[in-house]
């Protein structure tokens, strides 16, 4: 079992695949501005692993953002609820 999957408390979410699909990235993409093959990204959107400091602070400049902006202890809430209520 990974270890991103066996601390169900310490998960780490993202946004990681909303923000490369609203820019229009493929994770091939995004995988060589941050020096990773296109399968880490695969990995990191489905929560299977978790970025090091150094790859999570590469994602957020790629994507202009605060670490806080893309990366949560806490589940995101969908964008549509606090568009549409």
């Amino acid at each position: 079992m990974s270890p991103a999957r066996r601390d169900v408390e310490r998960r780490i979410h993202n946004r990681i695949r909303v923000l490369r699909v609203e820019r229009g990235m493929t994770r091939v993409g995004l995988a060589r501005a941050v020096g990773v093959n296109p399968q880490t990204i695969g990995a990191l959107e489905r929560g299977d692993h978790y970025p090091g400091l150094d790859l999570a602070l590469r994602i957020c400049e790629v994507f202009g953002l605060p670490v806080e902006a893309v990366f949560s202890r806490e589940p995101f809430e969908p964008l549509s609820t606090r568009v549409y209520g």
